[in-house]
């Protein structure tokens, strides 16, 4: 195998041997509720649960591994905004080997934590990932190292193809795998493994819909670049695919499928309610789409991949939150009412007595619709079921108050 061509089978087998040491195989999971809510019959892999929370760092230990003792020495060197960076640390910390990480200033703080605390030294440079991209190619010019790609490698791709080897070896008679894509690592190493394993289990690759640069390589025949991303899955958020693993989509997967942000937010939401899983945007789009029903694959046993688990807190408090409004267990009112002692507090009753718990309130009295002498107060409040805001409506409309349900 040579830095140009794609992996083998024979190549992930000896990948699986050097892992094991020093990752999970992470579990696969039946869900009823999923495969009441699809028609299919879904069986989650959580690499949500793997060492550093995500699949990166399979393709990362395998590259590392491989490294000369001259190349050990001198370290290793990659961008990342995220799941990758954790992933080269973790490795490189596992092999006694340097490692330094360029990612975008806007990196959230606690993946620049989690990158640290492996051991990486940490560079933030840029507002972008080609930023740290291109702030890491002029200092391996400058003070050496070995560059570990993110995807766009055939030692990452044999890495990431391990999970075919265990999907394949935990179920039988599977008929489709379900992928997310970025730059293509993990669909490539999964599509390689599964064609050679069993030609007939169908693959499916999943795109963000504000990231679609495989869809749109596939679509023109060639390698095509993005010119702008815009999704929570900042995961698969790629704007240009690489050459090996745009052929082995090319060559080895079914279809690619798209899923928009609220299908993937909704799914995100789904899981931690349901299942009780925790997974990024990136890691849910997956299952989106079997959920969503976003190929004719989509049927028997499904196996979508849930390739992570590292989600920004701030985003996960939104997903949680318009979960929460689109099931009806939460709602939010905007109420106009005088501006006088006592005026809250009977609308606070209204609430107490039908067992509404009240998540937050806040006022406003500048705002130009507001007349004079009135405090608009906005309420959030969390429902027992779906019923019982048309109840609370009803209590406020015979109060005869004006009112609007915000969504």
């Amino acid at each position: 195998m040579t830095a140009q061509e794609l992996p083998h089978l024979s190549d992930m087998i000896r990948a699986q041997t050097v892992l094991k040491s020093y990752i999970k195989a992470t579990p696969l999971e039946h869900s009823k509720t999923f495969s009441a809510m699809s028609g299919a019959n879904v069986y989650m892999k959580l690499e949500n649960l793997q060492s550093t929370g995500s699949f990166k760092v399979r393709g990362a230990l395998n590259r590392v591994s491989s490294l000369t003792e001259d190349e050990m020495l001198r370290g290793v060197v990659c961008a990342s905004a995220g799941n990758h960076a954790q992933g080269v640390a973790y490795a490189a910390s596992k092999f006694g080997v340097k490692s330094k990480v360029f990612m975008p200033v806007f990196t959230p703080p606690l993946k620049v934590i989690a990158t640290r605390a492996y051991g990486a030294e940490v560079i933030l440079t840029g507002e972008t990932f080609d930023d740290a991209f291109s702030a890491a190619m002029e200092d391996i010019e400058k003070n050496g190292g070995t560059f570990v790609h993110p995807f766009n490698d055939p030692l990452i791709i044999a890495g990431q193809g391990t999970i075919g080897l265990e999907v394949f070896s935990q179920l039988e008679d599977i008929h489709a795998i379900v992928v997310p894509i970025g730059g293509g690592g993990l669909i490539a190493g999964i599509a390689i493994a599964i064609r050679q394993l069993n030609p007939d289990i169908r693959i499916i690759g999943v795109e963000a819909d504000g990231s679609q640069s495989m869809s749109l390589s596939l679509e023109k025949k060639a390698i095509t670049t993005m010119k702008h991303l815009h999704t929570i899955a900042d995961g698969i958020a790629v704007k240009t695919p690489g050459t090996l693993t745009f052929e082995a989509v090319k060559k080895y997967v079914d279809e690619v499928v798209v899923v928009n942000d609220a299908e993937i937010a909704r799914t995100s939401y789904l899981l931690l309610q349901r299942a009780k899983m925790l997974a990024e945007p990136s890691g849910a789009a997956s299952l989106a789409a079997v959920i969503y029903k976003k190929s004719k694959y989509l049927e028997g046993n499904v196996v979508p991949i849930i390739s992570g688990g590292n989600i920004n807190m701030g985003l996960l408090q939104q997903v949680m939150e318009k979960g929460m409004m689109d099931e009806q267990l939460r709602a939010r009112i905007a109420v106009l009412i005088p501006d006088l002692a006592g005026e809250l507090k009977s609308i606070i009753s209204i609430l107490e007595k039908l067992r509404a718990n009240i998540h937050d309130i806040s006022h406003d009295r500048s705002m130009t619709s507001v007349p004079v002498g009135y405090v608009l107060a906005t309420i959030t409040f969390n429902l027992q079921d779906t019923s019982q805001l048309e109840t609370i409506k009803q209590k406020l409309d015979e109060k005869g108050l004006q009112y609007k349900v915000l969504r």
